[in-house]
């Protein structure tokens, strides 16, 4: 693997370290569920900076346990009650923290971009933690694990993302990742929530649910994000759910057996149903990850701090 400095998108990472991230995260992941888990303390003494200016639980939390599981330090931040709220701009929020000796940085962001412009004035590492609607790499890194996992490979698998692609981070960076690695991708949604440049993303387009699903091997369904409502976006919540919302009758019709996954949070019975999100099923059945998707952000963000801090040089 070529030696990476920062993780700011999917975009332009080639099969190779992809591939070798994806089988670093196997490897942490038969430690994370053992019956005692034991970790080598490779990042001892390193301090990682959560630098987020959005919420979150999953990512936020999965990176704390990540760093500690490698025997590193975290410093949580909250822009709410830091010099942010003095009129304190990102830049100089990053640079102060650098000044500290802080080891690397993890940032959510709402402007798109900030991952990249926050690279290009610090020699720490930036791991995206989301910034804006371009691109979370972690969360896609652990879709990719998870179809990875249960499929055996990437290659030749079809996935269908379903939702508001449009304003999806989550979707972008599944995007150029799955179809790096070989895996055919179709978009669903309506015609208001697809990004302009669909058609040159080299994926599949779909307006009807139903076809979507009967031409997919897995499902990734995206959070609505309730606001687009009022945006002019969707004519109401209920007719998006009557028409997109991913339920048990639908999954039963396509009589074909879907992994379905979701990068959370979920907004029950809108774009998922109660019955289909906590669908726990034998093989040969529909099945939900979404929990198995939690475990291995885990595993994934261990894996990113161990190679941008330990494995390279």
């Amino acid at each position: 693997m070529a030696a990476l400095q920062h993780l700011t998108g999917l975009c332009g990472m080639s099969a190779g370290t992809l591939s070798e991230l994806l089988d670093k995260t196997e490897g942490f992941k038969k430690e994370l569920t053992a019956p005692a888990p034991s970790f080598s303390p490779s990042l001892q003494g390193r301090r990682i900076a959560l630098v987020f200016f959005e919420n979150s639980t999953r990512t936020r939390f999965s990176f704390e346990l990540a760093a500690r599981n490698l025997g590193a330090s975290t410093l949580g931040f909250s822009a709410s009650t830091s010099s942010v709220t003095k009129g304190e701009t990102l830049s100089d929020t990053i640079k102060n923290l650098e000044a500290m000796q802080v080891d690397a940085f993890v940032l959510r962001h709402s402007a798109s971009g900030s991952a990249e412009f926050i690279s290009a004035i610090t020699q720490k590492p930036v791991i995206n933690a989301g910034d804006g609607s371009n691109e979370h790499p972690t969360q896609a890194l652990l879709d990719m694990f998870t179809l990875r996992e249960h499929f055996g490979k990437l290659q030749g698998i079809k996935v269908a993302i379903i939702g508001d692609v449009l304003h999806s981070r989550v979707a972008r960076s599944n995007i150029h990742g799955l179809l790096t690695m070989g895996a055919e991708v179709g978009l669903c949604s309506p015609v208001t929530l697809l990004p302009p440049d669909s058609e040159k993303l080299g994926v599949s387009l779909f307006t009807d649910l139903d076809r979507a699903l009967g031409w997919a091997d897995a499902a990734l369904v995206l959070r609505l994000q309730l606001e687009r409502a009022t945006g002019g976006y969707l004519p109401s919540l209920q007719e998006y759910s009557v028409h997109y919302g991913l339920t048990d009758e639908r999954l039963e019709r396509t009589a074909r057996h879907l992994l379905v996954l979701h990068p959370g949070p979920i907004n029950r019975e809108i774009e998922i149903s109660n019955r289909v999100a906590d669908r726990i099923q034998p093989p040969g059945y529909s099945k939900s990850m979404l929990l198995e998707q939690v475990t291995n952000g885990v595993a994934v963000r261990m894996a990113v701090l161990q190679t941008l801090l330990a494995d390279t040089p």
